[in-house]
C-alpha cells in the first residue's frame, strides 16, 4: 500500500438520532443523504483499487457505492468500539460522562470494551492495509478509527474526548504516515494515559 484514504461512513439512520452503535449484528442503514454522502466521497476520491471497510452494514454500504468497480474488503479490526450498556442509547445517556472520568484501560461497563483494547484492534487492522499489494485503498471506518489514525499521523496519541469526524469526508495518509501512525499508536498501548 502506498496510499489510505480513510473516511468514516456516510449518514445513517443512527446518526439521525446521535445513537450509539458498536454491535455489527445491528443491521443499520445508510439514509439517502448517506447514499448521495457515498457517491459524492467516490467522486471526489476517485479511482481506488481495494475499497476496505467493517464488519457494519453502513460501512460496506458506503464503500460500495463510493466505488462500485473496486472489489471489497472486510476488516473487522477495524470495528467500531463496543459500547456495551450504552449500545443503542444517545451520547448523553450516560456515555459521555463514562468517558469523561473513564482511564484508557477501563473497560466499558455492560460488555464494552476500553479504549486501549480498541487501539489493539485498529493497529491490527491498519497493519492488514499496509501489508496489502494494492498501491491506493480507500477505508470507510467509524469516527473513532479515523480520529485515532489522524492524531497518530499529527503526533498525537488518543485523547479523553474525541473531536467528532465529519460524516463521509476524505483524509489521505500515505505508507510512512501510516507505518509510524500504527507505531505511535502501539506506544500509546503499552503505556496508555490521557
Amino acid at each position: 500500500m502506498r496510499e489510505l484514504v480513510i473516511a468514516r461512513h456516510g449518514e445513517s439512520e443512527l446518526n439521525v438520532g446521535d445513537q450509539l452503535n458498536g454491535d455489527p449484528t445491528v443491521l443499520v442503514a445508510l439514509t439517502s443523504r448517506g447514499e448521495e454522502q457515498a457517491r459524492a466521497l467516490g467522486a471526489a476520491v476517485g479511482p481506488v483499487e481495494r475499497a476496505a471497510h467493517t464488519s457494519f452494514e453502513r460501512t460496506r454500504r458506503t464503500a460500495e457505492l463510493a466505488w462500485p468497480e473496486a472489489p471489497l474488503l472486510e476488516i473487522p479490526e477495524l470495528d467500531e468500539i463496543r459500547f456495551g450498556r450504552w449500545e443503542g442509547t444517545t451520547w448523553t445517556d450516560g456515555y459521555e460522562e463514562w468517558v469523561g472520568s473513564s482511564g484508557p484501560e477501563d473497560e466499558c461497563p455492560g460488555g464494552g470494551e476500553s479504549r486501549v483494547a480498541a487501539a489493539r484492534r485498529y493497529v491490527r487492522g491498519f497493519r492488514l492495509l499496509l501489508e496489502r499489494p494494492e498501491k491506493r485503498i480507500a477505508l470507510v471506518a467509524h469516527g473513532a478509527q479515523v480520529r485515532y489514525l489522524l492524531l497518530a499521523v499529527s503526533g498525537v496519541p488518543p485523547g479523553r474526548i474525541l473531536e467528532r469526524v465529519p460524516l463521509a469526508e476524505p483524509y489521505r495518509v500515505d505508507r510512512t504516515e501510516l507505518e509510524q501512525a500504527i507505531a505511535l499508536l502501539e506506544a500509546w498501548t503499552a503505556a496508555p494515559a490521557f
